[in-house]
């Protein structure tokens, strides 16, 4: 019950600092947080943080480049 109130405190906490996240929000995000971190492997962790190191690396790069979404090449098309 502790890690459940702790999880929505930190959720709410960390939603003040993201503009898209409401409070109310990061505080049920915190508490689903705290549930899968107690039931996840160690080895499921490391996935999950591997995972969400490479998400914000890519989100980054995007915001970086100016680009919302990634394109894929345009297909040739011979002219005659």
């Amino acid at each position: 019950m502790i890690g459940k109130i702790i999880g929505a405190i930190a959720g709410s906490q960390a939603a003040k600092h993201t503009s898209s996240v409401s409070e109310p929000y990061g505080a049920v995000a915190g508490v689903v947080a705290a549930t899968l971190l107690r039931r996840v492997s160690l080895t499921g962790m490391i996935a999950i943080a591997a995972g969400g190191f490479l998400a914000k690396k890519a989100f980054d790069s995007q915001q970086r480049t100016g680009s919302s979404m990634p394109t894929a090449p345009r297909p040739y098309t011979p002219t005659i």
